[in-house]
């Protein structure tokens, strides 16, 4: 099951800011207006991800959700959402525009930009989350997409609409072992939609093909946890080969064994210095991230960073302190 957040089992008195907080940390940072008291607040949310796409799915009273100027400018992970109205109407504001989303459609808006999303009916909606990278879309087709119904007389979004109304749902999916199939083809069908509803589909070819290195590093670091990657899966993910994978990244500068030994390591001495790294030995924190062998990885984790693993928890957690 997807994790669940219901207003039913809060203190009325909790509930706005337990709700804040949850869409804060889970989906983007947004001011949230709740219409009715706080004792008359419904909300029903859950919550899931297939990295790196994230997936929210919330019945609501009504609420306005606004995206700041301020909090626009502090976009440090740009990503693009998609919002699918079920029931009822909502009304979506960005970039000079507005629409008024009917059930069957969905529309776009982007977190670079501040944005306004109004459900005075109550709020029955799906949102995905996508990093605006991973698109690989030019920033004006994306700016001129945004808050514009698309709906019916699209045939493409139609199919998409019915696409991820499904896999919003999918628990079976999102916790499968082969989840992350279902990504690039959310993505392409994302991108078939934006590109089909400006006429020229050529459009996205060009940033698609541009942005293949930070797609990759980005799938990468998604994929940074798991035992098997490699440079075999990694190629197989984007469709091309593995010299032609070694290549891209040869001209970023990247080597891919350094890189990802390096990004792993970092993940591990986050967590090392974390709150709760005394949970686990050292050894369970170095496999969680790959490193399967314990010497090897105090050997390696003490050439990048001057201090051993033990060391290093010892200095952020120290016993007498516990």
């Amino acid at each position: 099951m997807s994790p669940v957040l219901d207003t039913e089992f809060m203190p009325p008195q909790d509930r706005e800011e337990v709700l804040r907080h949850a869409v804060r940390e889970s989906m983007v940072a947004v001011d949230i207006d709740h219409r009715p008291a706080a004792e008359d607040i419904s909300v029903r949310m859950e919550l899931d991800a297939i990295e790196p796409l994230r997936i929210c799915s919330v019945r609501a009273t009504a609420v306005t959700i606004r995206r700041t100027e301020q909090l626009a400018r502090e976009d440090e992970e740009p990503a693009v959402f998609v919002g699918l109205q079920r029931t009822g109407t909502s009304l979506v504001v960005q970039n000079g525009r507005q629409c008024l989303l009917r059930p069957g459609a969905l529309a776009v808006f982007e977190t670079i930009a501040p944005y306004t999303l109004l459900f005075d009916e109550g709020l029955d909606h799906h949102f995905f989350r996508f990093p605006r990278v991973a698109l690989a879309l030019p920033e004006r087709l994306l700016r001129d997409i945004t808050a514009v119904p698309l709906g019916p007389d699209n045939p493409i979004a139609r199919l998409a609409f019915t696409y991820f109304s499904q896999l919003a749902v999918s628990d079976d999916i999102h916790q499968s072992m082969h989840a992350d199939a279902v990504v690039e083809p959310s993505i392409e069908l994302l991108r078939a939609v934006l590109t089909s509803q400006q006429g020229n589909s050529g459009l996205a070819r060009g940033p698609f093909d541009a942005t293949l290195g930070l797609r990759i590093t980005q799938y990468i670091r998604a994929h940074l946890a798991d035992p098997d990657l490699s440079a075999a899966r990694i190629a197989a993910a984007h469709n091309i080969s593995v010299r032609h994978l070694y290549a891209v990244l040869s001209r970023s500068g990247i080597g891919l064994g350094d890189w990802i030994r390096t990004h792993r390591l970092a993940e591990c001495r986050r967590e090392l210095a974390g709150p709760n790294s005394r949970l686990r030995t050292i050894a369970a924190i170095g496999r969680s991230w790959g490193f399967a062998d314990a010497t090897h990885f105090s050997k390696v984790f003490k050439q990048a960073y001057g201090i051993s693993p033990r060391a290093w928890r010892e200095q952020n957690h120290p016993r007498s302190s516990e």
